[in-house]
């Protein structure tokens, strides 16, 4: 993660990463649209969990699909 005067700054290849895997799991089991449109509820539950502390691409996505589907 890159740090720059105490601003923590998002590592865009993790949590897109992460995001691609939750959402085609989702996407796949049916619970969100098959459309090209990112779902702000997923990609901020990710965020979250990243800011969080979680940095494992499988486990935020893993975590991110449990959290979602809990919340739907």
């Amino acid at each position: 993660m890159l740090v720059e005067r105490d601003l923590q700054v998002i590592n865009f290849e993790t949590v897109g990463e992460a995001y691609a895997i939750a959402a085609n799991y989702l996407r796949r089991s049916g619970v969100i649209s098959d459309s090209i449109a990112t779902n702000d509820r997923l990609l901020e539950i990710i965020v979250r969990m990243f800011h969080g502390g979680e940095k494992n691409r499988i486990k935020l996505a893993n975590k991110a699909i449990a959290r979602f589907q809990v919340d739907s």
